[in-house]
């Protein structure tokens, strides 16, 4: 394949280092199976019917120096689409492993990912990009390597989302259709059904995952699993410093610190991943792979919006915390072979665990108002956040109406937002004016003034969320073929903390339709 003339990117700035400096499948064909002695599988995109851009994010553009001409430009679709390559793109699937649900699953891979090369742009940064349903790969495994609009949508809109939102993530440039149905079965109930297919080209510094290592491990290949660490050390963490060993130990200690960031960040603003599979996760500690999330509405740390975990929950929102710490012992076990001690991948754990614990403190403290931090202010937060559970009370809502609130005078009403229905607003009327005003009273003491308190709280505390039901609103009008939610949303998301005239309707709680509706609570895996 060759990519036509109307659009193009530098050859130049494609520097596929990960291609080049590790040793890759030798195998060209692409058939699944299982591949070893490799990082890396030659995977060439599968050509589409008729692919059309749908959407694309003009500030990930820019990251790649694609003026608004480039993207509008004949050929841009049939890239991003999967039907033609570029000069200097070298495209693969990666092979890693995973723990799935707890337990190990084995070779896993870039079932319906494949990378185009390393873009390095005019400022010298280093961006891969990554098609997600483009066709099948050695990895793929019983699936057709391809992803549904739906899926894409959510993908596309969150990874913007969560980047304006201050959550370290991956990327999305551009939502392109296939003009080709793929058939699924939502529910896993029986019930497949064609839908409209779509690709998403993810861009990220680096999507290496746990796994890529684990994978290594598990198949006892020393060699290459160090290969890959000092790899990953060079590329992707050059301000690392000392000999080998030094690098290696700091480089784990930031894995886990960056990891660690990113979850407290997840919890400051009520995201749910849904499947914190060691497969999907980052080792740059970035959101990764956007499947059956959730933001909480009703506060639950009991909450998963994966139907897979239904049962056991283990995914919820209020165990992420100590899941992502679980995986990073998993990747610390799959370390072991190149560490000198134990005792320093221990110490990286412990890492995770301080600085989870300074950046959720920071970041309560903010969400609450609260500057500096006393002696007792954890025992209000926390009674704050009981009677939120049990009042089935909206998470975003409530802290920026907290915000509102006159500390001069408190009154319960300020909440009213909050609230999803009529009868818990009453029946907690008492319990909240007695925690105002024990609240008010607190912040009152602090040096700031209430106006400095209520715009430091808006700059943590989202006024914009994509929550599923307004995700699944424009899944609707796009399956449709109206696109103008897509964009809309797309626009929204790009000022979380600031109120927009005129979309408020964007920072409204869940309607009650959307409590049980499909799409809009729970979801599954299948995309």
């Amino acid at each position: 394949m060759s990519g036509p003339a109307a659009f193009s990117m530098p050859q130049a700035s494609f520097d596929n280092r990960f291609t080049r400096e590790l040793p890759g499948d030798p195998e060209e064909r692409n058939f699944r199976r299982q591949v070893h002695g490799a990082c890396w599988s030659q995977a060439i995109p599968t050509p589409v019917g008729g692919p059309t851009l749908l959407a694309h994010a003009a500030e990930v553009a820019e990251l790649l120096d694609l003026t608004p001409a480039a993207v509008a430009a004949p050929g841009f679709a049939d890239v991003f689409g999967g039907n033609a390559l570029l000069p200097g793109m070298k495209p693969y699937a990666a092979c890693y492993g995973g723990h799935q649900f707890g337990s190990w699953a084995g070779q896993l891979g870039d079932g319906r990912a494949i990378s185009l090369g390393e873009f390095v742009n005019t400022r010298g940064q280093r961006w891969e990009l990554q098609l997600k349903g483009a066709g099948p790969t050695p990895y793929s495994r019983t699936a057709d390597g391809r992803a549904v609009l739906r899926s894409s949508i959510r993908e596309f809109l969150c990874s913007e989302a969560m980047h304006h939102l201050g959550v370290p993530t991956t990327r999305a440039l551009c939502l392109v259709g296939t003009g080709e149905d793929v058939v699924r079965d939502m529910l896993y109930d029986g019930h497949p059904r064609p839908e409209p297919g779509a690709v998403v080209c993810r861009v990220a510094p680096s999507f290496l995952r746990f796994g890529n290592f684990e994978i290594l491990d598990a198949r006892e290949d020393e060699a290459l699993l160090k290969q890959l660490v000092d790899f990953t050390i060079a590329r992707d963490f050059p301000e690392l410093e000392g000999d080998t060993a030094a690098k290696r130990v700091a480089w784990f200690h930031q894995v886990c610190s960056r990891t660690a960031e990113m979850v407290a960040h997840w919890m400051r603003v009520g995201f749910v991943h849904g499947v914190m599979n060691t497969d999907n996760m980052s080792i740059l500690g970035l959101t990764i792979d956007y499947g059956p999330y959730g933001w909480v509405d009703n506060y639950d740390p009991d909450w998963t919006p994966n139907t897979t975990d239904a049962s056991m929950h283990r995914y919820a929102f209020g165990r992420q915390p100590s899941v992502a710490l679980w995986n990073l012992a998993c990747l610390a076990n799959a370390l072991t072979p190149v560490f000198a001690s134990i005792d320093d991948l221990k110490a990286g754990l412990d890492t995770y665990r301080r600085t989870f614990d300074q950046a959720s403190t920071t970041f309560t403290q903010q969400k609450f108002g609260i500057d500096p931090m006393r002696d007792g202010d954890a025992e209000w937060m926390n009674e704050a956040l009981a009677l939120l559970r049990k009042f089935g009370m909206d998470m975003t809502c409530f802290f920026r109406s907290l915000a509102a609130l006159d500390t001069a005078s408190p009154n319960v009403a300020v909440l009213a937002d909050a609230f999803y229905d009529e009868a818990s607003q009453q029946e907690s009327q008492a319990a909240w004016s007695d925690w105002l005003r024990r609240y008010s009273a607190r912040v009152s003491a602090d040096p700031r003034s209430q106006d400095e308190r209520r715009a430091a709280m808006n700059a943590v505390n989202p006024r914009y969320v994509l929550r599923n039901y307004l995700a699944q609103e424009a899944i609707d009008l796009a399956e449709a073929g109206d696109l103008s939610r897509v964009r809309e949303l797309l626009d929204v998301l790009r000022r979380p903390y600031t109120e927009q005239p005129g979309r408020e309707s964007f920072a409204a709680r869940r309607p009650e339709w959307a409590r049980h509706k499909v799409g809009c609570s729970m979801l599954s895996c299948s995309s």
